[in-house]
C-alpha cells in the first residue's frame, strides 16, 4: 500500500511538471435559441447560459496545484494588511433592468486583481460592463450570457477593455428595448468614446485606458477556491439568486436548484463555527449587507462554477496616451 501511494504521488508530480501550457478548452456549446431572450424561472428571467464545462486559456500552474495554509478568516475587500483591494459595488438593473450579471461579476472579479496588483495604490481602475455588452461576439447580453464569456472573449479575441469612464454603463445591448434602450442603438458599438460640446458628432476612441487578460481558467470546489482567491484574488461564480431576491441580512442557508445569476467571491470567514464565502453581488448597496451577502458553504450552487482571470496589462499616467478633450487626436 505504500508503495502505491508513493506511486500515485509520483504520478500527480510528475503531471503538474510536465502539463503543456497553454491549456485551452473552448467549453460545452450553448444551445443558439437560448441567446437573446429570457429564459422565465420562478416568474424573473434567468441571466446564466448553462454550460456543462467552461472555456479556459491557461499558461502555467495555478493555486490549486501548488496549496498553502489557508486562514479561517480572508476578505480582500478587509485584508489582513488594513487596505481594502476591492473596486466598486455595481447596480446591473439602472437605468433599466438588464440581466448582465455574468459581465458583472466578470469585471469586478478582475478589476479587484489589476488592483491587487497595484498593491491597492492610486485611484481605483473601474473596468466598462457596457464595453462587453457592446462588443461581446458569442451573443451574450441585457439576455443573459456565461459565466465564463467575458474572459473567453477577452482572451480568444486579444480585447483591451475600457475603462468605465470611456464607456460608462447604460444597462443596454443590442437587442434590448427596455427604457432608453429603444432610443440608444447608434450608442452601442463603442469600445470608448467622447463627445466634445453640443451640435458636435462624438469620437470613436481607437486609443484609450485598457485592461488585457493573459490567462483565464475554471474553478470549482471549496478547497480550490479558496486555493485561488487566497493566492490571486476574487473570482466569479454562478449562484441560485431565486432564493436571495428578499434578502437583507445574516448567513444564507438555502440550497439552491439550478444557476441563474452570477457574482463575484471576495473570501470567506466564519461566525459561530459557520463558514461561509463572502459575495458581492450586482443589485446595488440598497441589497443585502451593502450589496454584499453571505453564503454558507455548500449551499446556493455556489462551488459549482467559478472562473477566475488574471490581467496581463492596464493603463496607468506611466503608459496612457494622453488624448485631447474632444478625442480628436485619438480617434
Amino acid at each position: 500500500m505504500q508503495v502505491l501511494s508513493f506511486l500515485l504521488l509520483a504520478c500527480v508530480a510528475y503531471s503538474f511538471s510536465h502539463s503543456k501550457y497553454p491549456i485551452i478548452k473552448n467549453g460545452s456549446r450553448v444551445d443558439p435559441s437560448l441567446k437573446g431572450v429570457y429564459r422565465m424561472r420562478n416568474g424573473r428571467p434567468n441571466e446564466v447560459w448553462q454550460k456543462k464545462e467552461l472555456s479556459a486559456h491557461i499558461t502555467g500552474p495555478q493555486p490549486k496545484d501548488n496549496p498553502v495554509v489557508l486562514p479561517d478568516d480572508f476578505n480582500w475587500c478587509d485584508h489582513p494588511d488594513g487596505k481594502n483591494y476591492c473596486t466598486m459595488s455595481r447596480n446591473q438593473h439602472i437605468p433599466q433592468y438588464c440581466g448582465s450579471c455574468w459581465a458583472h461579476g466578470s469585471v469586478s472579479a478582475l478589476g479587484d486583481r489589476i488592483k491587487i496588483a497595484r498593491k491597492a495604490k492610486g485611484i481605483d481602475i473601474n473596468l466598462s460592463v457596457q464595453h462587453v455588452l457592446n462588443r461581446i461576439e458569442d451573443g451574450s447580453s441585457c439576455h443573459g450570457g456565461g459565466v465564463d464569456s467575458v474572459y473567453s472573449w477577452m482572451k480568444d479575441k486579444d480585447i483591451p477593455l475600457s475603462y468605465e469612464t470611456s464607456n460608462p454603463y447604460l444597462a443596454c445591448s443590442h437587442e434590448s428595448f427596455e427604457g432608453n434602450c429603444k432610443y440608444m442603438k447608434r450608442d452601442l458599438t463603442s469600445a470608448a468614446r467622447t463627445c466634445a460640446t453640443f451640435g458636435v458628432p462624438c469620437v470613436e476612441l481607437k486609443k484609450y485606458p485598457n485592461a488585457t487578460l493573459a490567462q483565464y481558467g475554471d474553478v470549482s470546489g471549496r478547497d480550490d477556491m479558496m486555493q485561488e482567491i487566497y493566492q490571486r484574488g476574487p473570482i466569479a461564480c454562478g449562484i441560485d439568486a431565486a432564493p436571495i431576491l428578499n434578502y437583507t441580512q445574516g448567513i444564507a442557508h438555502m440550497e439552491g436548484e439550478q444557476v441563474d445569476h452570477v457574482i463575484s467571491v471576495t473570501g470567506w470567514g466564519q461566525e459561530n463555527s459557520v463558514f461561509y464565502w463572502i459575495v458581492r453581488n450586482s443589485w446595488g448597496e440598497y441589497w443585502g449587507e451593502m450589496g454584499y451577502i453571505r453564503v454558507a458553504f455548500g449551499k446556493l450552487l455556489v462551488e459549482e462554477q467559478c472562473v477566475w482571470g488574471v490581467p496581463a496589462g492596464f493603463t496607468t499616467v506611466d503608459n496612457q496616451v494622453h488624448c485631447y478633450e474632444g478625442g480628436e487626436n485619438c480617434d
